[in-house]
């Protein structure tokens, strides 16, 4: 049976010759989803949400996990999805778009109450574009999306942890992305031969950073041996000049006995020449694959069938030798504290460095920084 118009189809948005309920694409993989972070300048919470459409699984759904001391507290929602619309909303929570690309309202209610929020989600610069990302397993993509990134702010109210918080603007930073593509989503496929032939590392390093005068993007991706599969560095303003910032050099310091970054220098240059240098301290860290869904999540992750109206709370002990062995085997999302041209800003470090890459010293799986 052919898919029927939808609400959607009544607006000229349409980007191939299909009804909006059908993708342009048959990959089981393709989705469209965001993510939000919300980060507390005092350093007593750190938490990151988002919701995500699969229409090829037929599935949507969300999650919460906010990081109090220890522990993160998380909580998931996922339903069978019906007629794709401007509702986003599974289970107890929703994103509500109050003005496109500037003003939106997010709500969850937990199924036990341990992680609760209403919050205003407000733009502090306008919505930047990345450059498109892609990643090859062999000649497949398994990751090939768009995606466009925002820094802003929170004001509203936050039940974490047994804390409950009124959220201000001043205290309250965030970055928030929007993504489309292609990516591993859902049940796992068949290993096939990429099993036969793994990937020898992965490095990876994203820092939406806002400050006062400019908010600031920068993203990393490099194979094992440092050749660059992903550049991309530019500034916004306010008035919405975008400025590109050239080749980016990190410098990640590491804790000694482990890849967990302590700080970095990212080192940039305009059109004209001039050094750009922002120094990062890390704060609260929150791996994405700890109660967030990310790959390398064992409990839950995006897109995977729950069955119908399915939710789940989980609290995760971060000192448990189950839970911190895991932690250096996927992405983890940092708190940081930037300086700029001596203003300082506020945002995220996301990295990831697993396996060989050279340029760090990192021979293979097993490496860590010296001194531990």
């Amino acid at each position: 049976m052919p898919p029927h118009p939808t609400t959607l189809d009544e607006y000229p948005i349409h980007q191939a010759p299909l009804p909006i309920s059908r993708v342009a694409t048959s990959d089981r993989n393709f989705y469209d989803r965001c993510y939000f972070n919300l980060i507390d300048k005092a350093g007593e919470v750190f938490m990151v949400t988002g919701l995500g459409v699969y229409p090829n699984l037929g599935v949507i759904d969300a999650y919460a996990a906010a990081r109090v001391g220890d522990r993160i507290w998380s909580v998931r929602f996922s339903d069978a999805l019906a007629e794709r619309s401007l509702d986003q909303r599974v289970g107890g929570y929703r994103i509500e778009v109050i003005e496109p690309l500037r003003l939106l309202r997010l709500t969850c209610r937990s199924p036990d109450g341990s992680l609760d929020f209403d919050l205003r989600w407000t733009a502090a610069f306008p919505a930047v574009q990345e450059e498109p990302h892609l990643l090859l397993a062999g000649h497949r993509p398994i990751l090939d999306a768009s995606r466009f990134c925002q820094l802003g702010g929170w004001t509203g109210r936050l039940m974490a942890g047994g804390k409950e918080l009124t959220l201000n603007d001043d205290r309250w930073p965030g970055a928030r992305d929007r993504s489309w593509g292609i990516r591993p989503v859902g049940e796992p496929e068949p290993p096939g031969r990429p099993a036969a032939e793994p990937l020898g590392g992965f490095w990876w390093l994203y820092a939406p950073l806002r400050f006062e005068s400019s908010a600031l993007i920068v993203i990393i991706q490099e194979d094992p041996d440092g050749t660059r599969t992903l550049n991309n560095a530019k500034r916004v303003f306010p008035d919405g000049r975008v400025e590109q910032l050239g080749w980016p050099r990190a410098e990640i310091s590491y804790q000694p006995g482990t890849r967990h970054p302590q700080a970095a220098v990212i080192t940039l240059a305009d059109r004209t020449g001039e050094r750009v240098c922002v120094e990062i301290e890390t704060g609260l860290a929150l791996p994405l694959h700890v109660g967030a869904g990310y790959s390398g999540d064992p409990d839950w992750s995006h897109g995977r069938w729950m069955g119908q109206d399915w939710s789940g709370s989980a609290v995760y002990d971060l000192t448990d030798p189950a839970v911190a062995g895991r932690i250096p085997f996927g992405v983890v999302d940092h708190v940081a504290r930037a300086r700029m041209d001596g203003e300082e800003g506020w945002g995220m470090l996301e990295h990831a460095s697993m396996g060989r890459h050279d340029p760090s010293g990192f021979a293979d799986w097993s490496s860590v920084a010296p001194g531990g």
